[in-house]
């Protein structure tokens, strides 16, 4: 892929929502599995993401969309969760656009922190998250209520 084309961040429109599946479902079965509640959110993402505030943004690499993330209203927090790109457009940065897409939306939102829940396996995603000022935490709840593969858990204050 060239660095050359020009990589844009657009807002979830319903015409994109087989793609916000089709690249975490990618990825979620190159690490781990398609858990559950995975499936329910990328099944029903206007119930489990939009209609509660939340967000999803999609990366477009030409005409092609090869990545997508979702701010989600978890109870009093947003969380950074659902985050993928396509494996022949890793390395373009094209993760941390989508990161800082969402970081954004919650600033303008007025919130004062974000979280997301990841694991430790992911170096590079964690590495991403540090770049972009998150940091670990304690989680609230002893371990994750929704993902038995999430081990970490970070937050950014706004």
């Amino acid at each position: 892929m060239s660095e050359t084309v020009r990589v844009q961040i657009v807002d979830y429109s319903s015409q994109y929502k087989d793609h916000f599946k089709r690249l975490n479902v990618e990825w979620l079965e190159k690490y781990f599995y398609v858990e559950k509640f995975d499936n329910e959110v990328l099944s029903h993402p206007e119930k489990y993401v939009l209609k509660d505030g939340g967000a999803i943004f999609f990366s477009l690499y030409g005409s092609e969309i090869v990545g997508t993330a979702a701010l989600i209203r978890q109870k009093d927090l947003f969380e950074l969760s659902k985050m993928a790109v396509t494996e022949k457009c890793q390395g373009l940065k094209i993760g941390q656009k989508l990161a800082e897409a969402a970081i954004e939306k919650a600033r303008n939102l007025g919130e004062k922190q974000i979280f997301l829940e990841t694991n430790s396996k992911l170096a590079p995603a964690i590495s991403l998250y540090h770049k972009l000022g998150f940091r670990h935490a304690e989680h609230p709840l002893g371990k994750s209520e929704h993902y038995q593969r999430a081990d970490t858990y970070m937050i950014l204050d706004l």
